[in-house]
């Protein structure tokens, strides 16, 4: 086995470190989440309210038919139903 050593100044060693450090402690989102999840992100309390805005598709979700009550919401479409009903204020 040949052994190899790199060199590398402290400072850019430092710099990568921390660099490691901040993409390990980022917690990792998962896509798919549950409907106490979406109504939390949402700020809303209502299943009806979700179920409204999930039938009228301002939301994509997830339904396994082998677990017909399991309905798991796409983050992302929650993020961009937030964004489109962003209000600038003047």
């Amino acid at each position: 086995m040949d052994l190899k050593i790199i060199t590398i100044e402290s400072e850019a060693f430092y710099a990568l470190i921390e660099e490691v450090s901040q993409k390990l402690s980022k917690p990792k989102l998962d896509r798919f989440i549950s409907e106490s999840e979406c109504m939390e992100i949402l700020k809303i309390r209502s299943k009806s309210h979700l179920w409204k805005l999930r039938t009228e598709g301002k939301i994509s979700y997830v339904k396994d038919n082998d677990h017909p009550k399991l309905i798991l919401y796409d983050r992302g479409s929650l993020i961009e139903y937030l964004t489109k009903n962003l209000q600038h204020s003047f």
